[in-house]
């Protein structure tokens, strides 16, 4: 079975717009800590949790203790997106008479623990987990618990408690995004190494002050350590510790409090604030414009396409994109699927398998079978029927089913009936085939009309541009609807790949705050603008934001 990468992605994309509508509806709760979980949620209820919405006390379920209770906004949204009740009831969050409370409560059916007091879940949790391996009962335990609630002495009785009594169908993730309620955890108590000077992003960045996963070793667990926002960095951890017996596992988890919203990333306001009503449209617009950077490695050296994966990986790439070239649908013969299947074990990172392939149909499982989450194949080589038989197949793999367009292709008609459940749409910006192209302009005005047809057909995917994409016109290629963007030379065939890709994203987020501008200007003028901008208090965001904001006259 393959990653379900972008289902996950759709999933999480929803649940921290449910997390928005119900704390401004509530005007209280914590929408910080619940975005720095989301991808781990997002994982677990999508692909790793054992549960039925419809019988909540399954006996055999696997169980979630949420420690970290105040982040209950952030269970119950991907509960409601789970099916265990309507979205519509998370508009009752801390409403009296609300079985959706501050903190998780068991009146709400699929809450397994009372989350309180902070630094008991994890007591809870080995209790729980002894009692299945006693009762000789098939499910797992999984816990979350908070850097700020890891300050409690409970939490380390606990660690020495599970590790005594081998209880390895416990894996528990710690949301490392240090800040806890009113401060950074390395001002009050520090886990890692005791931060000096006030330049709080080299908690996250410099590996050398990691010293948490030390602390749990001692304590006898298997730890496991990870970007806690990378998706198939949680997956395969997930699938470490199921396999690892006679100890518990930690996954220590580095996150950003706050994540995928500039002004609250980071931010130790947001631990327990809500939105407001007038931000939070402008919210969803950010939450919309999510984007993803996906080097193609055939531009670099060909003879040694394993040195450019690990290039891709050091670069921090989000997919890594493989162009399949058969030499017949296109001038120019790559690779095949015995080579993805030799790269497959080289890195976690997705794999964007882009099939520029006759009859794709014939050979899809072998692409399959050899580790791709992503596969796309081309309108032009296939109809209604030979798509729909790939389309399905991909799916019931869990495989991210991408379709593809030429220069001189429009959608076809035919295709309309897939779009809602498509992941992936590659709008080509150069002919296939052929290296070296510029951007052909008229992509733009054929991005315009492609998404009135993709609005009207309920399309929730990505739409990947791929070809000539640069420096100078990514911003408007963003701009116009792309949120995956293709490098070929502009960054496998630069020396050094992580400046490349930091590069593309900084050009990204200067037209994504543009955009974002305009939606403030828009419903609320100058006054919104100001507001908007005021919001953004860490590093030097408001200052890069008000010089984009005098620039196009808002200020």
């Amino acid at each position: 079975m393959g990653l379900n990468y972008y289902q996950i992605k759709k999933h999480i994309l929803r649940s921290r717009k449910l997390v928005i509508r119900a704390t401004n509806a509530a005007a209280s709760g914590h929408p910080g800590g619940s975005f720095s979980m989301a991808e781990i949620l997002g994982c677990l209820f999508n692909k790793h949790l054992k549960f039925d919405p419809k019988n909540p006390q399954w006996d055999n379920r696997d169980r979630l203790v949420l420690s970290k209770g105040h982040a209950a906004p952030g269970l119950f949204s991907n509960m409601a997106v789970a099916g265990y009740f309507p979205e519509s009831e998370l508009d009752t969050l801390r409403k009296f008479g609300s079985k959706l409370q501050g903190h998780p409560d068991l009146k709400c059916p699929g809450v397994e623990f009372c989350g309180g007091s902070l630094g008991t879940g994890l007591s809870y949790s080995v209790g729980i987990a002894l009692a299945g391996k006693i009762d000789s009962k098939d499910y797992h335990v999984f816990t979350i618990i908070g850097d700020g609630e890891s300050d409690e002495g409970q939490i380390w009785e606990a660690a020495m408690t599970a590790s005594k009594y081998k209880v390895d169908n416990l894996t528990v993730f710690l949301d490392r995004n240090f800040i806890q309620q009113d401060s950074y955890t390395e001002r009050v108590m520090p886990l890692d190494k005791k931060l000096e000077g006030d330049d709080f992003s080299e908690m996250w960045k410099d590996t050398s002050r990691w010293k948490t996963g030390e602390k749990w070793r001692s304590f006898g667990w298997n730890v496991i350590e990870i970007d806690g926002h990378r998706i198939e960095q949680i997956d395969a951890a997930i699938k470490k510790a199921k396999s690892t017996k006679d100890v518990p596992t930690m996954i220590i988890s580095r996150t950003i409090k706050g994540k995928s919203l500039e002004h609250m990333e980071d931010n130790p306001q947001w631990h327990g604030k809500a939105p407001d009503s007038d931000i939070v449209p402008i919210i969803n617009v950010e939450l919309d414009s999510q984007f993803m950077i996906a080097p193609s490695i055939i531009a670099g050296d060909m003879t040694n396409l394993e040195n450019e994966i690990k290039r891709c990986v050091t670069g921090r790439a989000d997919y890594i994109h493989l162009d399949v070239m058969d030499g017949q649908f296109v001038p120019t013969k790559t690779f095949d699927h015995l080579k993805i299947k030799e790269l497959r074990p080289l890195t976690e990172i997705p794999f964007d398998t882009h099939l520029m392939i006759n009859d794709p149909v014939k050979h899809i499982q072998n692409y399959i079978d050899a580790g791709s989450d992503i596969v796309t194949v081309h309108a032009e080589v296939t109809d209604e029927s030979s798509f729909g038989e790939i389309h399905d197949m991909l799916k019931q793999n869990q495989i991210g089913v991408g379709f593809a367009i030429n220069p001189e292709t429009e959608l076809p008609t035919w295709s309309y009936k897939f779009l809602s459940s498509l992941d992936q749409l590659i709008v080509m910006s150069v002919v296939p085939g052929k290296s070296g192209q510029k951007y052909i302009e008229e992509t733009h005005s054929k991005m315009s009309r492609l998404n009135s047809i993709l609005k009207e057909n309920n399309f929730s995917g990505y739409v990947e541009a791929d070809g000539g994409v640069n420096l100078e016109n990514i911003g408007s290629i963003f701009a116009d609807g792309a949120r995956v963007f293709v490098g070929g030379g502009a960054i496998i065939g630069q020396e050094n790949v992580r400046i490349a890709i930091k590069e593309f994203r900084d050009e990204v987020l200067k037209s994504r705050r543009r955009i974002l501008l305009d939606k403030a200007n828009e419903l609320g003028g100058s006054d919104l603008v100001n507001k908007w901008i005021n919001l953004h208090v860490i590093g030097t965001k408001q200052e890069q934001i008000k010089k984009i904001a005098k620039e196009i006259e808002y200020l």
